[in-house]
């Protein structure tokens, strides 16, 4: 009996152990190995963002952040359109900002997160005044031209600026709250290679009479390092008035450094001046214009005159823009002189009067031009009685004088009329237009600074062309149109 239950008890285990047994190969068979084998499978095809560069950033004060950092694949598609980007980044603030990338469309969201670091990544900048290598006088210290440090963050750095000074060089450094440095160098370079100036007093080509007595009107001379060096100025050359003819003057001048300049004055001894020297030429139109130059007329008048491909003449003052006496020039007509400031009672009230008033406008035209410029014309002409206002016989001397000092003057024989007869451009052509002659050379009279005589011009040009006329510019051969002077 005993034994009979042993067995069957046994038994029973036996059975009992194996269904279990049995179970859990059947539970890990048909569920967890499923289940095992999914998650892995999920974990391995899940989609990921990747971000380029790493979870934290460091980005520049006040530069563009770029959210775009960062790239999304699933299954081997790029899925980076699909990522919402959540978090606002202020590069004008430091600080530290998240920012979320989401993935929602898949079977779990999938999120990343990444810091951005606002810092103040960018040196001051520093900027010099003048040259960054600096040429000093071997005899001066170098004086400071100045700087200023500019940062994006704590702006104006200038009074913070340090200064380290030595013999060849000049460092300048400064730092900003975030520890950023900026250093630049100024060479220092101790040497003289600027010429001297030479200026030459009065006019650089001079006519004396025969006999007279030559005084040189003198000259001034300065240099960067050394300062006034007049009384180094040595002269080559002399003047004999006993003998006619051309005379050069050169003036020579070094510095310490041995830089050298030089000027040269032409000095023309002459008997005289014949008045009724030069080339008449009958048929021949000269167009003169007075009293400018003005913007509005001159330029227009100029401009008409390029286009019908004429020469004239223009007395000018020293009213008026340079860039219009210089076109004067470089376009091929004679800039002539008509005083600078065209005042009968400054130019008529002496002698000394007059030609310092010349003087004034003929050293403008040549710092212009370039031009020794020696072809005149008298404020109301040499026949002008007004003059007797101020110095009784002034013209009589003045119309020899000028001679005697190696000009010419030129009046004219044909009034246009536009100096107060008529302010009608029909007028002035019409006046202009009747007194042209082929048996002699026209002298005409004009004003540049009058708007009806611009507008009168180019009829009167294509009048003189369509009647057999010829146009030019005065020159020093061209014979001296003159008036019966009565003072």
């Amino acid at each position: 009996m005993k034994k009979g239950r042993i067995f069957r008890w046994m038994k029973s285990k036996i059975n009992r152990n194996s269904i279990g047994n049995l179970f859990k190969k059947k539970l890990f068979t048909f569920v967890l190995l499923p289940i095992t084998i999914l998650l892995m499978a999920f974990l391995i095809v899940i989609p990921k963002i990747h971000f380029i560069g790493n979870n934290t950033l460091e980005v520049a004060y006040n530069s563009k952040f770029d959210n775009y950092k960062y790239s999304a694949k699933f299954l081997g598609k790029n899925i980076t359109n699909k990522v919402k980007v959540s978090g606002n980044v202020n590069t004008k603030k430091i600080g530290e900002y998240e920012i979320t990338y989401t993935l929602n469309d898949y079977l779990i969201p999938i999120k990343r997160k990444r810091t951005i670091v606002v810092k103040d990544l960018t040196a001051p900048v520093i900027t010099l005044n003048g040259e960054k290598t600096a040429l000093v006088c071997p005899n001066k210290e170098y004086e400071e031209e100045g700087f200023t440090a500019i940062d994006d963050l704590d702006k104006d750095l200038t009074k913070k600026v340090k200064v380290n000074k030595e013999k060849d060089k000049i460092t300048y450094i400064v730092t900003d709250k975030s520890g950023n440095e900026s250093k630049v160098t100024r060479k220092i370079k101790y040497e003289d290679k600027e010429n001297p100036i030479l200026n030459l007093n009065g006019v650089t080509v001079m006519y004396v009479l025969k006999n007279s007595v030559f005084t040189d009107p003198g000259y001034a001379a300065s240099d960067n390092c050394d300062g006034d060096i007049t009384s180094k100025v040595t002269i080559e050359g002399s003047v004999d008035t006993a003998t006619a003819g051309e005379y050069l003057l050169t003036y020579k001048v070094s510095d310490t450094a041995g830089n050298t300049v030089t000027a040269e004055r032409k000095v023309i001894v002459t008997a005289s001046v014949n008045p009724n020297s030069g080339v008449s030429k009958p048929g021949v139109i000269y167009l003169t214009f007075d009293d400018g130059p003005q913007e509005g007329t001159t330029n227009v008048i100029l401009d008409i005159l390029k286009e019908e491909g004429v020469k004239a003449t223009f007395f000018v003052t020293n009213k008026g823009p340079d860039y219009l006496i210089k076109r004067e020039a470089d376009e091929g007509h004679t800039v002539a002189l008509h005083t600078a400031s065209h005042d009968y009672a400054t130019v008529y009230s002496s002698v000394d009067g007059y030609f310092n008033d010349l003087t004034i406008v003929h050293d403008r035209v040549q710092r212009i031009t370039g031009l020794d410029s020696r072809i005149i014309r008298f404020p109301g002409g040499s026949s002008n009685t007004v003059s007797r206002r101020y110095y009784s016989g002034i013209m009589t001397i003045l119309t020899q004088e000028v001679l005697n000092r190696g000009y010419r003057y030129y009046d004219w024989n044909i009034s246009s009329g536009d100096a107060g007869s008529t302010t009608d451009p029909n007028q002035v052509y019409l006046n202009v237009a009747y007194g042209l002659s082929h048996d002699r050379a026209n002298m005409v009279l004009m004003h540049d600074i009058k708007w009806y005589t611009r507008d009168a011009l180019r009829n009167i040009i294509r009048y003189g062309k369509e009647n057999g006329f010829t146009f030019e510019a005065i020159d020093m051969n061209t014979a001296m149109v003159r008036q019966r002077v009565n003072n």
